[in-house]
């Protein structure tokens, strides 16, 4: 089976590193598959996150290549590449309004507008499978919780239908119950909906999902 995402041999160090002392990232390999769901484990300041956003192309890496779909993701036009590629921060950002403008705010944006936003009742139900039944869409997205926003984050991410998923540490902020609730909704997605999902984390998460990758990045 074609690979879906390769890192070949990439070399990434952050503006202002000491001169000759050994990069961030060295000679990276990485290769996803369609449907995989990987964990990349590591201490802090491994390069775990960087990782992803190599991938988003919130950075660019100094060597090496970064493919998706066999394609240079450098020749990609990031807008079109992030919509297929979704990156989930650490801490989940919401806008000023209410749920409904949360969810919908990607559908403003310059590579979903032939896309039809999805309907109230739609929104609804995916609340309800989202662990967030009980919210409403009309109330202020900034008064939730950080769990909530979390689900809500991902929610909002899964709209647009993107290929694959970027987790960055998303449940380090979260209670053990949230965290939980996280874990099972991506598990879900990756079981169910063939979802492609990567993972960072320096927790000891096993994935309940049949043949989950791990990658181990050392410093």
């Amino acid at each position: 089976m074609p690979m879906l995402l390769e890192l070949r041999d990439v070399n990434f160090a952050y503006a202002g590193a000491v001169p000759g002392r050994q990069s961030l990232l060295e000679g990276l390999c990485l290769s996803v598959q369609k449907g995989d769901f990987m964990v990349i484990r590591g201490a802090s300041g491994s390069g775990k996150s960087t990782i992803l956003r190599l991938v988003c192309r919130f950075h660019s890496p100094q060597s090496g290549s970064i493919l998706f779909r066999g394609e240079p993701v450098g020749s990609i036009k990031p807008s079109n590449l992030r919509a297929s590629i979704c990156y989930v921060a650490q801490i989940p950002v919401m806008v000023d309004g209410s749920v409904a403008d949360n969810l919908l705010l990607p559908f403003s944006f310059d590579a979903n507008h032939d896309r039809q936003p999805p309907s109230s009742d739609k929104l609804d139900a995916m609340l309800a499978q989202f662990y967030l039944q009980d919210v409403s869409l009309s109330q202020p997205a900034q008064k939730l919780s950080v769990g909530q926003k979390q689900r809500l984050a991902l929610m909002r991410t899964l709209l647009t239908g993107p290929e694959i998923l970027l987790l960055d540490e998303p449940t380090s902020a979260l209670d053990k119950e949230s965290a939980a609730m996280v874990f099972s909704i991506i598990e879900r997605l990756n079981a169910e909906e063939g979802k492609t999902v990567i993972t960072v984390t320096h927790s000891d998460y096993l994935p309940s999902v049949p043949n989950p990758k791990s990658f181990v990045l050392r410093n």
